[in-house]
């Protein structure tokens, strides 16, 4: 490829990186809470508040009761493109520019504790239950093996000890015990397990996206099953809530599924929308994500774990959905 060739690659993309920003960014500026039906009003926003629901609304961070989630709801000043909360921490990604970004560590009154600025467009956001690791992933171009679109970025940090990955790339993966050495590695959508070591992402290499287990400590990963995108770890360690590509093939769209950690069984959930989320337990037979309507704006669906029952509209107007129990699991720092 020639020089001439690779400079308009990266122009093509980071046009289109503009373009979806803005789009994404005027899109979020028309969604208001009172324009969804739902009565909002500011005040303060606690991680450990009673059993509530955390969401993104109107790129804010916010909660509503869990028992009434299409009613009331507390907006707080923080803006967030993607955020999530576990055991007393908050992670937010959120402009830093008109076009760049940052992650930011929230203690539990929404405070900034720590940030670090990261590439490309916000996608995913994750915090272990014990509040110690935060993930996110974003979408990034110019990449040499896909320098024609996007590929993905995803880090990890140690909120304890402040030990940060920049990049899963850095890790050393393998397929069926082969060391996978690929220029088109891609990771993203990370799940925490409970011992704040092991986790699980998807990885994209050849066509292919793989579930894959990590471990921290030895920095490596192996592959569990194939098909497997976005995943959410049950509470109880035992199952995987993800994305499943219809007929392996991401353009004929998604389908929320669970995998059996045990069996590698996979049970089809009875939303048939495509649903492009990573899905949020918020129970252990509850599956929460985000369905967007026709015109861009979110809504947080619940649907059961089981495979059985029927899709529910929980919080009109919103998106990245993140159950809080109430429970402080530590304290920052």
């Amino acid at each position: 490829m020639s020089v001439r060739v690779r400079v308009l690659a990266v122009l093509g993309v980071a046009v289109v990186l503009a373009v979806v920003a803005t789009l994404y960014i005027q899109g979020a500026a028309a969604r208001t809470p009172s324009s969804d039906g739902a009565a909002a009003a500011a005040g303060p926003v606690t991680l450990d508040a009673a059993p509530v629901l955390l969401t993104v609304t109107d790129r804010h961070v916010a909660t509503v009761s869990t028992s009434d989630p299409s009613g009331p709801r507390t907006v707080s000043g923080v803006e967030c493109v993607r955020a999530y909360a576990a055991g007393g921490t908050g992670i937010c990604l959120q402009p830093a520019t008109p076009w760049t970004y940052r992650m930011v560590v929230l203690d539990r009154t929404l405070t900034p504790v720590r940030s670090a600025d990261i590439p490309g467009l916000p996608n995913r956001a994750r915090v272990s239950a014990s509040g110690r690791l935060v993930a996110w992933t974003t979408f990034v171009g110019g990449d040499s093996y896909n320098s024609g679109g996007f590929s993905t970025r995803t880090g990890i940090l140690d909120t304890r000890d402040g030990t940060m990955v920049a990049s899963l790339e850095e890790f050393t993966a393998s397929r069926d015990g082969v060391v996978v050495k690929a220029a088109d590695r891609n990771f993203w959508g990370v799940t925490f397990a409970a011992d704040d070591n092991t986790f699980y992402a998807t990885m994209s290499t050849g066509g292919h996206r793989y579930l894959m287990k990590g471990d921290l400590a030895a920095r490596s990963l192996h592959t569990v099953a194939d098909n497997v995108e976005c995943p959410s770890l049950s509470p109880d360690g035992t199952r995987i809530a993800f994305k499943h590509a219809i007929d392996g093939d991401p353009t004929r769209g998604w389908r929320l599924s669970v995998l059996d950690l045990g069996t590698l069984a996979v049970t089809p959930l009875a939303e048939t929308a495509s649903v492009d989320d990573q899905p949020a337990w918020l129970s252990g037979d509850t599956i929460g994500y985000t369905l967007r309507q026709g015109d861009g704006r979110p809504d947080v669906w619940s649907v059961p774990a089981s495979g059985g029952g029927a899709p529910r509209l929980l919080v009109p107007g919103a998106e990245s959905p993140a159950a809080l129990d109430g429970v402080t699991a530590r304290t920052n720092g």
